[in-house]
């Protein structure tokens, strides 16, 4: 590093002060002279909330106002190595800039309150989102139902019309970098990959040549720098060519997507694959799919920068995307007004067959086994059971070692120290007792665990311990387990459709043969066992749609 740089660097920040989200509120003359300029002593830091390659993100109250914020404390020694001095000056002035462009219509950007530094450190006081990354959102639902992607979607629609109606392109605009406050709104935060489009480079974009456009190829011969990350970065910024705001508009439609159906359009093993994938436009729609979401996807995910939906819109407005249907009925410039819906995954039920001629008016059987749990179902598999093929992968009781736990096997309470040790001999016999790490079986079964709209088939094995785990059945290979916790709840959609809520996460379950109330109180049983002070919890419904 440079001494100059070095310098430049320590210059940026030095008696930094900025407009913060206390901005003409009434001070008392302590507050305000403690304003004139902080340090790390201002407040009182508290737990971790993020961390990046160069920087950590801590919760930290302020000693003068008691304002929460997120404060991001970063090493002046490894910004140096790195060679990352240009890339945290980009992001104060990015903030900068949009503090001082504040837009009430278009509040979903994290607000740069303070920066200060000490001899090692630089530091960021932003606004603290108590709700964190639309990312771990996704991942705790699965996937968003229509009002939910389509709200999401449309605050983005608006954050980015602002955005480079200053000239600002983000380029890294991912769920991670996408957070929500108190009130489930977003705040895009993390703009060191962003780009300050000079006078020059805007005229390229929209220059007399072509018509006025958001910006996506322009001329000029420049190349730009490859930034970004590999599922939701855009064609033209893999190959090297201009990048004008076309690409933040690219990766609102693989956002879109992956809200919709739970994972982004281009994945594969490495980021080698998935660059070869996005410039061959090779993804595929899930069954299930909503069709507006589906149309405005189809309409972003497009080579060519400037064939996508709004590039030939003025900057400040995109009235393409503003027109399209999934965005009917609402004022995107009245977003921020709006109460936020409550998330709840889609169920795609167009696989389900009904048979109309089996059903009587009124309550029918199927409320009633729904209303009264699984009497019903335990009597017909007791008649059924004997009758099972024994290699039948998805039968409950598989083997001779299934067939003599008969009802003791879903209930811990009854098992005798003798019986267990009996059951754990005959399960030696089993082909899934090398994954359980010495637990009981009590319950097996394959299942199709979904990530959003993408079913993946495991087997699932209930154990004692209490344990759920769950293999590949191809290739023979644990891939995790359900956290038990004695918060961990059930949840029947349907025969063959069930949740298990836990407190990070709710798995979206599918028994091809109709027993998922069976398994939601084989679950609820073991639960009591292990945590006899919690209820249960357990709720059965027919609705679609899921509490979170």
């Amino acid at each position: 590093m440079m001494e100059g740089e070095n310098n430049f660097l320590d210059t940026q920040y030095n008696g930094a002060r900025l407009s913060g989200q206390g901005a003409g509120m009434p001070r008392s003359p302590r507050a305000e002279k403690a304003r004139e300029k902080r340090s790390d002593r201002d407040f009182i830091f508290g737990k971790l909330i993020g961390e990046g390659s160069f920087s950590s993100v801590y919760l930290a109250k302020d000693i003068h106002t008691s304002q929460e914020y997120a404060v991001k404390v970063c090493d002046k020694e490894h910004i140096r190595r790195e060679r990352k001095v240009q890339q945290i000056i980009r992001e104060k002035d990015v903030m900068n800039i949009l503090n001082d462009r504040w837009c009430v219509t278009a509040p979903f950007f994290v607000k740069l309150s303070y920066a200060f530094q000490d001899v090692a450190k630089l530091y960021f006081v932003m606004t603290y989102c108590k709700n964190g990354e639309l990312l771990n959102l996704i991942q705790r639902v699965g996937n968003f139902d229509r009002e939910g992607a389509r709200f999401y979607a449309a605050e983005m629609v608006r954050a980015l019309e602002h955005l480079h109606s200053l000239s600002i392109i983000h380029r890294d605009l991912k769920p991670e970098n996408i957070l929500l406050d108190e009130q489930m709104h977003i705040k895009i935060t993390d703009f060191g990959c962003a780009k300050i489009l000079s006078a020059e480079e805007v005229e390229e974009a929209t220059g007399p040549e072509e018509p006025a456009r958001g910006g996506g190829g322009g001329g000029g011969g420049r190349k730009s720098s490859f930034v970004g990350t590999a599922q939701y970065v855009s064609p033209e910024l893999l190959s090297g060519k201009p990048c004008g705001p076309m690409a933040d508009i690219w990766a609102l439609g693989c956002i879109l997507y992956q809200m919709v159906s739970g994972l982004p359009p281009f994945r594969s093993k490495s980021e080698y694959f998935i660059y070869q994938k996005i410039q061959k436009l090779e993804y595929e729609f899930p069954p299930g799919f909503c069709n507006d979401s589906r149309d405005l996807v189809t309409k972003l995910l497009v080579i060519e920068p400037e064939q996508r939906l709004g590039a030939h819109d003025p900057p400040g407005r995109y009235t393409a995307l503003r027109s399209h249907p999934l965005f009917s009925d609402l004022d995107l410039d009245d977003m921020q007004n709006r109460k936020p819906p409550k998330i709840a995954p889609f169920l795609s039920q167009g696989d389900e067959e009904i048979h109309w001629d089996k059903n009587l008016p009124g309550l029918n059987s199927i409320e009633l086994q729904l209303e009264l749990g699984l009497a019903l179902r335990d009597t017909v598999e007791e008649e059924e059971e004997e009758g099972k093929n024994a290699s039948s992968p998805s039968s409950s009781s598989s083997s001779s070692f299934s067939k003599n736990m008969g009802k003791k096997r879903r209930n811990l309470a009854d098992v005798s120290e003798e019986e267990r040790v009996l059951r754990m001999v005959e399960q030696k016999t089993n082909k899934w007792n090398k994954f359980v790490e010495g637990n009981l079986i009590l319950k097996q079964g394959l299942m199709d665990k979904r990530k959003g709209l993408f079913p993946r088939r495991r087997m699932f094995l209930l154990t004692s311990g209490p344990h759920l785990y769950y293999i590949d059945p191809v290739n023979l290979v644990l891939k995790g387990q359900i956290p038990w916790s004695s918060t961990l709840a059930t949840e029947a959609k349907n025969f063959k459709t069930f949740f298990v809520h836990t407190p990070n996460r709710t798995y979206y379950l599918e028994e091809p043969n109709g027993f998922a109330l069976e398994w939601c109180k084989a679950i609820e049983e073991v639960k009591a066992f292990y945590f006899p002070t919690s209820t249960t919890t357990t709720t059965t419904t027919t609705t679609t749609g899921a509490r979170t």
